[in-house]
């Protein structure tokens, strides 16, 4: 490929037509001055696997990688970083080499979100998670390393919560972590985290996850959802007092992650983060 032609840049996904990524990245590219362009691989799973083969012949540089396919897309790759192995998915795909190596932003954007943006230290405090999916494992992995007091998990699917849970108690020996039956059982009162870590809270008819009397002023409650910018759970916690934050900060860290690991610069974190909130004004 010759320096001058334009690298391609998207996130695979199915479906990925909401995804604000493209609105960030294009604006650090043209930032940057850097020949690129960032697209959505709206790709069905049955074209996976011819999708992942011809990334070098479309002259695809790079990739982040969305639900359903951020385990699946570990098949065919070179190399997985030690993150992403903990984690078991991959966000983030650079193309060097003709070999395809597997990152995970995830954990990273939204531990830098918690800490820079938000100011919260994890360490020795009681955090509660709603969820036992990829995005959940993600953050409960980086929370973890953190070394809090406490882990509590509830999800409705019992074998993927005991699976997150045993692989958590076999990773770190130094937290304690605790399987809950019920949101109820989540202890939400007592900890100074909570986070929804699922899908619940993206449609108009979701309802909210929470009881409004577990939501305390003491708590931060940090919804992963970005779309609408304000879930149930948000508009609840925010009347009772709470601190709350969307997931749009950690689309814009672990993005800006991903930026630097496919160019080598340093992500525009301001410009990108600008273009993410004009994107989600539009919403």
């Amino acid at each position: 490929m010759k320096p001058q032609d334009k690298q391609i840049y998207g996130v695979i996904g199915y479906p990925a037509k909401h995804s604000l990524s493209p609105l960030m990245h294009n604006a650090a590219f043209q930032a940057l001055k850097i020949n690129a362009e960032y697209k959505i691989f709206e790709i069905r799973p049955q074209d996976l696997g011819n999708f992942m083969h011809s990334l070098s012949k479309e002259g695809i540089y790079g990739l982040n990688v969305t639900i359903p396919y951020k385990e699946r897309a570990i098949a065919f790759l070179d190399k997985v970083s030690e993150e992403a192995r903990l984690i078991g998915a991959v966000n983030t795909i650079r193309a060097s080499d003709n070999k395809l190596e597997g990152y995970n932003t995830d954990g990273e954007g939204f531990l830098k979100h918690l800490s820079t943006d938000l100011r919260f230290n994890p360490r020795g405090k009681d955090i509660a998670i709603i969820g036992a999916g990829g995005a959940a494992r993600a953050v409960s992995v980086y929370l973890a390393k953190e070394k809090p007091k406490r882990i509590s998990v509830y999800d409705i699917d019992k074998p993927k919560l005991t699976a997150l849970l045993g692989h958590l108690k076999e990773n770190f020996n130094n937290v304690e972590f605790k399987s809950a039956d019920s949101i109820e059982g989540l202890d939400i009162g007592g900890s100074s985290l909570l986070i929804n870590a699922t899908p619940i809270g993206m449609k108009e008819s979701d309802p909210c996850l929470v009881d409004a009397k577990f939501i305390h002023k003491g708590l931060l409650v940090y919804d992963l959802i970005y779309n609408p910018k304000e879930t149930k759970l948000l508009a609840i916690a925010k009347q009772k007092g709470a601190s709350v934050s969307n997931g749009l900060g950690m689309l814009l860290y672990q993005g800006a992650a991903a930026f630097e690991l496919w160019t080598g610069e340093k992500a525009p974190i301001e410009i990108m983060r600008e273009a993410l909130r004009e994107g989600v004004d539009k919403i």
